[in-house]
This record gives C-alpha cells, sequence and structure tokens, in this order.
C-alpha cells in the first residue's frame, strides 16, 4: 500500500519493498485556471501571458552532498547518466492530462556507490522571460513506483502555496546505513534554471 508523505517526511524504500531494483520517480502538476486579474503577483510578474507553462524534472546525482560535474544532471538536455542507472523518459512541454507528467526511472540496485543521494528538481522553463512562477500551478506531486509491478510505494502531494517562487526541489532518494530512502522536501527557491539549482549543491 502506497505511503502518503507529509513535508519533511522520510520513508525506506527499502523496506517497503524487499529487493528492490529499478524505481520510477513521477511528477505530475496542473496548470491553475488563469485569471485576469493578476492577483497578489500579477503586478510583480504579470499574469503569465497566454504561453503554456513548460516545467522540466531533472534528476541531481551527488557524492558526499556535492555535485561533482555537469555529467551527473539528468534533465531533458542530457536524458541519461554516463553509468546507465538514471534516465530521464523524456521532456513533458504543458504538463496537460491526468498521471505523471515526467518521469526520471532509478535503478537503485546498480548505482554507482560514489553516489549517496539523489535530488528530484523541478523548475519553470524561462520562467523569468514568461513572467511564469509556481503559483501558476497546483496538483503538483512526486511519487515513487517500483518499476517490477508498477506498485506505488510512497507519493507526496505538495499543498503549499509556491506563488513567486520558480522551482521546486521536490524530495531526494538517499542511501543511509544500506537502505534506500526518500525525502519529502517541497522547497520552492528563487532559481531561474537548472544551472542555478545545482549551485546550491557544489
Amino acid at each position: 500500500m502506497s505511503i502518503s508523505l507529509q513535508k519533511g517526511q522520510k520513508v525506506s524504500l527499502s523496506k517497503e519493498s524487499a529487493g528492490l531494483g529499478k524505481v520510477v520517480v513521477g511528477l505530475g502538476w496542473d496548470e491553475a485556471p488563469r485569471s485576469s486579474g493578476g492577483g497578489l503577483f500579477g503586478g510583480l510578474f504579470g499574469g503569465g501571458g497566454n504561453q503554456n507553462i513548460d516545467c522540466d524534472a531533472s534528476a541531481i546525482l551527488l557524492q558526499d552532498g556535492k555535485c561533482r560535474g555537469k555529467g551527473d544532471i539528468v534533465y531533458f538536455g542530457n536524458l541519461k547518466h554516463s553509468s546507465g542507472t538514471v534516465q530521464h523518459m523524456g521532456d513533458n512541454l504543458t504538463g496537460a492530462g491526468d498521471g505523471d507528467d515526467e518521469q526520471i526511472v532509478i535503478d537503485l540496485a546498480s548505482i554507482p556507490a560514489k553516489y549517496d543521494r539523489i535530488v528530484i528538481v523541478v523548475n519553470i522553463y524561462q520562467a523569468v522571460q514568461r513572467h511564469q512562477h509556481f503559483g501558476m500551478i497546483r496538483n503538483a506531486f512526486a511519487r515513487i513506483v517500483d518499476a517490477r509491478n508498477n506498485q506505488e510505494l510512497c507519493k507526496y502531494n505538495l499543498t503549499e502555496d509556491y506563488s513567486g517562487q520558480l522551482s521546486l526541489i521536490f524530495g531526494e532518494v538517499y542511501r543511509h546505513n544500506g537502505e534506500w530512502k526518500f525525502n519529502a522536501i517541497g522547497q520552492g527557491t528563487q532559481d531561474p534554471g537548472i544551472g542555478d539549482l545545482v549551485k546550491r549543491y557544489m
């Protein structure tokens, strides 16, 4: 049975599913209905124009809490990690429809031992230029699925108001005492792109 997580909660993926190998990190979101008035942030950020909001999910592989190089960032411009253990399944440009909007497959059983943490982040493509922010997004979630049987292990629904935030650190999959765990972070940031997000881990 899937565990519903709250912000800051951690769960052991290894204990939830014995012999866990590959997992699918599914990320989803919907565009909120647009108001003509622009709301609280209308004057500051504008109303987002008529363009779709393009959210991009990425995975940042860390060694001792640090990102050691560009090759350890898996995103729409680098869909597969050099080790073959982390793969982005492709960019969704609109977030329309039900279910996962983007998926990242992680082979936990084969990740090189030097990597101890994989941070899952989402940023809005060209957020500053398009005057878009996460206050214009709703129903955002991250979930972990056992790839062997498509069983959902845990799900984290982001319920806070992220108005004015340009990126979100959804959570992290990390290794602790031989177990793989997931930490629901849900932290909004002002980082306009993946390059700026990665600097947090340099």
